[in-house]
């Protein structure tokens, strides 16, 4: 589940562990500002400290929406690399295991040059610490991750520095993988296999969707209440190469009683019985 930071970042760890979690996924500041707050030694200490006695892994950091790695704006692009080395610095200090990012949209071919540019810089030489994720994005205007080959160029062009894929239903359906269909499925994963490598996966962002394949909205719904629907889901996260990775819902939320019913809905799709 992603959960909330509200009242202390360790509070997140409790709140994924009330609802049953294993895994979990935070911001780990406010997602839409460009300002951060240093991370406290007590604040450190407790997050580590509480998640070893949970036992709550992996846990994911998602960076933030303002960054655009791969925007022509020198000053924006610039902005978005500090930023970028700040999310991976904190999550280091809070012995995060990856940071997943969106990397942004450019309107012209150089942008994904760019964005490859802008990972080199952000992560330098570092071999230890929070790996980083590169979410595929809804395909709308200007997007420069949406297909799996755009993220295995990505990783290429930018020397190798991601350690993986975060893959979002959601966002693969309406980008024109119509993971309704076993065939839709196993292209995805064929993809991934052939463009990126077997193990590249390692995130799922397990939502359905509002909008219909290939129409580039990036709308999350609920589990088995959208386009996509529980066997489309069932498929994807029952396939081969995606039964063993972490998932994480981004669905709708007005109160944790909407977490209760997504999380009840994927494990029913789990159980023998979920293609019904």
């Amino acid at each position: 589940m992603h959960t909330s930071i509200a009242g202390g970042l360790h509070l997140s760890l409790e709140r994924a562990h009330e609802l049953g979690c294993t895994t979990m996924q935070i911001f780990s500041h406010n997602p839409r500002g460009w300002a951060t707050s240093p991370i406290e030694k007590s604040e450190r200490d407790a997050f580590r400290r509480l998640r070893g006695k949970l036992d709550i892994q992996p846990v994911y950091a998602h960076a933030s929406y303002l960054i655009n790695i791969a925007s022509p704006d020198d000053a924006l692009r610039g902005r978005s690399v500090g930023l970028l080395k700040e999310e991976m610095k904190r999550a280091d200090t809070l012995g995060i295991d990856y940071v997943v990012l969106h990397p942004g949209t450019a309107h012209e071919p150089d942008g994904r040059a760019r964005a490859a540019r802008s990972i080199r810089e952000a992560l330098g030489r570092r071999r230890t610490g929070a790996g980083l994720l590169i979410e595929n994005t809804s395909g709308k205007r200007g997007d420069i991750s949406s297909r799996v080959e755009d993220i295995a160029h990505l990783i290429e062009e930018s020397g190798g520095k991601a350690a993986g894929i975060c893959i979002d239903s959601c966002h693969a359906f309406a980008a024109g993988y119509d993971i309704r269909k076993a065939a839709g499925v196993k292209r995805l994963a064929d993809e991934i296999t052939s463009l990126i490598g077997p193990g590249a996966v390692k995130l799922i962002h397990l939502n359905d969707s509002k909008g219909d394949v290939g129409s580039g909205m990036d709308r999350h719904e609920h589990i088995g209440k959208g386009k996509i629907g529980r066997k489309g889901l069932r498929q994807l996260i029952t396939h081969e190469i995606f039964a063993d990775v972490p998932i994480v819902l981004e669905t709708p939320k007005q109160g944790d009683e909407e977490d209760i019913m997504n999380i009840s809905a994927v494990r029913d799709l789990l159980s023998p019985d979920g293609a019904k």
